[in-house]
């Protein structure tokens, strides 16, 4: 059976953050990939590092710079097939940009839909993946792009299974501690400059986890860690200091080595954790 794996997100460099390793691998195993990219990221910060909620941020810039980066992470990655539906960025939750008709956040669900479901219809993927109701942290772009696979899924005449990216508690866990550190670098850092520190966000937090006995798949992509650290480098304009940067190669393939996904939809009907997405696939 030939096998097919379409991922949708929501701006440029989510493919790499979220789904890198196992694009990837599953390209290694002869798998047919294809991404989503459903708008053109113009709220990153421009090529003078303005900040999107400026009134001289150069939003068109960003997003000319931004598709340029994904051409060469979906290259690294090797993806079979990219699509870019084009939309405009909306920006975080609450922000003026999520009043634009032009962003992804006030898109045409039916619309949207319509034209995931032209692609699934061509490419008929057995699995698809995407972000979970809450857009995994709150994002009105990753909302939407789960609105609009949900809605996707009433158009095609066959069930596919559908995936959401996940991080389990235990390993959100050793993530917050990481975060911790580097947040006190940065203030630390600040302050030695004389300069304010960045407030805290309010979703600092929020649980954004899911809890261990409820991960479905767990899949080991340690072997292609050095693929998916160079397609998120490639996102250059948006690293800034993250702490994806800062990572060796070393540190990157211990703490990114396994990707985790919940099932949406389980049309196998498989039981318990499974270390492969195509599981009852192949």
């Amino acid at each position: 059976m030939s096998l097919t794996f379409l991922a949708v997100h929501a701006h440029p460099d989510d493919e790499a953050s979220s789904s890198g390793g196992v694009l990837a691998q599953l390209s290694d195993e002869g798998v047919r990939t294809i991404v989503v990219t459903c708008t053109n990221g113009e709220c990153g910060d421009d090529p003078r590092g303005v900040k999107p909620l400026d009134d001289s941020h150069d939003g068109e810039s960003v997003a000319a710079l931004r598709a340029e980066e994904l051409d060469r992470a979906v290259e690294i990655l090797g993806v079979s097939r990219l699509e870019r539906f084009g939309y405009r960025d909306s920006g975080m939750m609450g922000w003026p940009q999520n009043d634009d008709p032009r962003c992804f956040w006030r898109c045409d669900v039916a619309a949207a839909a319509e034209r995931l479901a032209d692609i699934v219809r061509e490419e008929r993927p057995q699995v698809i993946m995407t972000y979970n109701e809450y857009g995994f942290y709150g994002h009105p772009d990753h909302i939407m792009a789960n609105t609009v696979t949900r809605a996707m899924l009433e158009l095609i005449d066959y069930e596919p299974t559908l995936v959401y990216n996940a991080i389990p508690s235990s390993v959100m866990a050793l993530f917050r501690e990481r975060w911790a550190a580097e947040d006190a670098r940065r203030r630390e850092e600040a302050l030695a400059r004389g300069e304010e520190p960045e407030p805290v966000s309010e979703d600092e937090d929020r649980d954004l986890s899911t809890p261990d006995d409820l991960v479905d798949v767990a899949v080991d992509v340690s072997a292609v860690t050095h693929r998916k650290r160079a397609a998120l480098l490639a996102h250059a304009s948006q690293l800034g200091d993250s702490f994806f940067g800062t990572m060796s190669e070393e540190e990157f393939r211990q703490a990114m080595g396994t990707e985790w996904f919940v099932r949406a939809t389980n049309p196998l009907g498989l039981t318990g954790p499974s270390r492969d997405l195509f599981a009852g696939y192949r």
